[in-house]
């Protein structure tokens, strides 16, 4: 009767320890998601490219604009417009040259910024705003585009009869510069910052930027690893090449550039669920809908839910993350389930309260949604829909350098011994 009584006393003295750890489990599914940050770099303010397709230029520039922070510069304010007025007449250009077959849109790429700003040079904020040209203070490219497209697209089907100008310039080379300059505003030749006068391309040389040392990276089989290649989609209007890695690689070199404090310019598709239904509210996910593995508490839960209420959930707070084979990743590319849509800025790493690894993402809406432009979306969701990316060659490490014949400026000389040999 004394060991009853006694094993009483012990189940009554822990009651209250079992029913906090039950209180705890329970708040910590009803609390939503709570991100814990464990690196963030600098960024410039985000901005908001409102009615116009030009996220690879906003993303692209605000990556150009962390670079500059990283290397010391201060802080810059670049000029969107004056890079998209550009692209827009390179873009229209191949278009003329491909008889049509090269898309003319508001679309573009990473590689239409670091070729601006190469070839043309770069201005700040100050010299070309979004929306001045019809009095606002946000981009809206709709009536621009009625109109440039069309003339695009009737000059493309009759190359032949291209009317030559005086200065051996075809005339409608011309007329679409100059719609362009109505809505966008002129591009300068020169201007005036911080009492200094500049061109675009002495303003670029200023800044100290190097467009060679910025690649592309991504990961699908139907090309060789470690070459590079055009990656087909039509945003892809220049044929850029991008370096081709395996999965696991694509997301080492991620977190690789991020712990050594370099961000990233990242391209991805944002037509899945765990985009659309979670970013509004910070986050983006890819919950394992069809997990039939249990491994701890949370999986055993998870695992006894229908996928339906798995979806639901997905939404509510962490859950476990899909994680996509090689195999999976190619067939969303080549089923069209992952398509270019939306380029964005990586600038740190996070992870929930299950533990599950996160990227912190710049977004250029607006000062909108939970945490004021940014979002958290999961390395799960990285490893399968990233596009591509582009990053400082510095950022990749050594070994994967080696694999894609990039030059490792940061690797450490051999130490010569007393005779002067290796």
């Amino acid at each position: 009767m004394k060991k009853i009584f006694a094993i009483l006393a012990v189940v009554a003295l822990c009651a209250p320890a079992f029913a906090q750890e039950e209180n705890k489990e329970s708040e910590k599914k009803d609390s939503g998601y709570v991100f814990t940050d464990i690196k963030v770099l600098p960024i410039t303010s985000v901005k908001d490219q409102n009615r116009a397709g030009t996220c690879w230029c906003y993303s692209g520039l605000s990556f150009i604009e962390s670079e500059l922070l990283r290397m010391g510069k201060g802080e810059y304010d670049l000029s969107e417009m004056y890079v998209v007025h550009h692209t827009y007449q390179d873009r229209a250009m191949k278009s003329f040259r491909t008889d049509g077959e090269t898309s003319f849109s508001q679309g573009g790429a990473f590689s239409d910024v670091i070729w601006t700003m190469k070839y043309h040079g770069l201005v700040p904020e100050q010299e070309m705003r979004p929306g001045v040209m019809y009095g606002d203070t946000l981009s809206n490219h709709g009536e621009l585009s009625t109109l440039t497209n069309a003339m695009v697209k009737a000059v493309a089907k009759d190359v032949k009869n291209a009317q030559i100008g005086s200065d051996s310039v075809m005339l409608w080379t011309k007329a679409v510069k100059a719609v362009h300059d109505v809505y966008l505003g002129k591009c300068p030749e020169t201007f005036t910052y911080e009492g200094k006068q500049y061109t675009p391309q002495s303003f670029y040389e200023m800044l100290g930027l190097n467009a060679d040392d910025y690649v592309s990276i991504t990961s699908f089989t139907h090309h060789p690893f470690y070459s590079q290649f055009v990656i087909e989609v039509s945003d892809n209007w220049r044929w850029s090449l991008s370096y081709n890695v395996t999965i696991d690689e694509l997301t080492e070199i991620m977190d690789y550039a991020i712990d050594n404090g370099y961000t990233i310019a990242w391209g991805s598709d944002v037509s899945e669920d765990g985009f659309r239904k979670g970013v509004r509210k910070g986050y983006c996910v890819l919950p394992d809908l069809e997990a039939t593995r249990e491994q701890g508490s949370d999986m055993a839960h998870w695992t006894g839910l229908t996928k339906e209420e798995r979806a639901k959930e997905a939404y509510e707070h962490p859950t476990p993350q899909r994680w996509v084979s090689q195999y999976e990743r190619q067939l969303g590319y080549d089923q069209k389930t992952t398509t270019d849509d939306h380029g964005m800025h990586i600038y740190g790493k996070a992870v929930d309260q299950m533990g599950n690894e996160y990227y912190k993402v710049k977004n250029s809406w607006g000062d909108v949604y939970e945490y004021h432009g940014s979002f958290y979306v999961s390395k799960a969701f990285v490893r399968y829909k990233t596009m591509n990316y582009v990053v400082h060659k510095d950022a990749i490490p050594s070994h994967i350098k080696a694999k894609l014949g990039i030059e490792d400026k940061t690797a450490q000389p051999a130490k010569k011994n007393k005779k002067g040999r290796k």
